[in-house]
């Protein structure tokens, strides 16, 4: 399946911000799963810096500096990616019991190891009532990959989505006590679970293709930003994404931007500014399927990859 995909993000400034610093990481990668065709990330007012690399865990980051008084500044990014469908792939996971064992057998540091998703990170931090609801859920003698999809089916069933309810900020301790939160609160309670029971399990930052109620026309710009869960199931299986949001397997209309440790690695917009007063931001994403015109076609295009 091919998308077309529009993000577009506003920060509007009260009073001018002096100068500022940001980190983002909007531009969608190639893997496994899916392959960057083309892509485009615009800052407007053009920044008086910019450097775009690739960061610890393999993340597109551009890295920009305004050092002129900024009322507001608009992030745009255009691309098409092609979302690829993986086959049913068999249970080869490990039994929970056998994970000490499968991850004393992995030497490697690499952004890729398990071991950078074990302990705590910058926004999830061992819950001790998070990491029982996960013990009561399952065995030690069952496979990794079934302890994962329990898990996410139970806090599907748990955890009320109510985008009221929770803030950027909000710890993984206090949206689980509540019960309601977004994906994004979702998916840290997964990872505090996951990890409390022994699972490497990391952030995906993405979008989401929605679908409009029936008999309504798609409307610009209604389409999500997302997040799930990435959890190694040992060294057989490796890593496997799952959506605990909609208690679902990623699948073909997921597309993923940046991995990480939890949201602070992979936060679209990141970054500092000398300012006083509020701001307000605003952000869209519009994921348009497109006809795959099969490989001629796809060769005639440009790639970044």
């Amino acid at each position: 399946m091919l998308y077309d995909v529009t993000l577009e993000v506003r920060y509007a400034y009260n009073l001018p911000a002096a100068s500022a610093r940001m980190h983002l990481r909007m531009m969608p990668g190639s893997g496994a799963a899916q392959r960057l065709v083309t892509g485009l990330l615009v800052a407007d007012p053009q920044p008086a810096y910019r450097l775009d690399r690739v960061d610890f865990f393999g993340n597109a980051l551009t890295e920009i500096t305004y050092d002129t008084p900024l009322d507001a500044v608009d992030f745009r990014f255009i691309g098409r990616i092609q979302r690829m469908d993986l086959p049913n792939e068999l249970d080869l996971s490990c039994a929970l019991q056998d994970m000490p064992r499968e991850l004393s057998e992995v030497p490697s540091l690499a952004p890729e190891s398990p071991h950078h998703f074990m302990g705590s990170s910058d926004r999830v931090a061992p819950v001790p009532e998070i990491s029982a609801f996960a013990r009561n859920l399952t065995r030690l003698d069952q496979p990794v990959l079934k302890v994962v999809e329990t898990i996410a089916h139970a806090l599907h069933e748990e955890i009320t989505f109510d985008s009221t309810a929770t803030d950027v900020t909000t710890d993984p301790a206090e949206a689980f006590a509540n019960r309601r939160g977004v994906c994004q609160d979702i998916s840290h309670i997964m990872i505090a679970a996951l990890r409390g029971i022994g699972i490497p399990a990391g952030y995906v930052s993405g979008f989401l293709r929605t679908e409009p109620p029936e008999g309504q026309e798609r409307l610009a710009g209604a389409d999500a930003m997302h997040a799930w869960v990435r959890a190694w199931c040992g060294t057989e299986m490796g890593w496997i994404e799952i959506d605990p949001t909609n208690d679902m397997r990623v699948g073909s209309d997921h597309i993923s931007v940046a991995v990480g440790r939890d949201y602070a690695d992979v936060a679209p917009v990141k970054g500092s500014l000398r300012s006083s007063g509020l701001h307000s931001t605003r952000h869209s994403v519009d994921m348009v399927p497109v006809p795959d015109k099969g490989p001629a076609e796809d060769r005639s295009r440009s790639t970044t990859d």
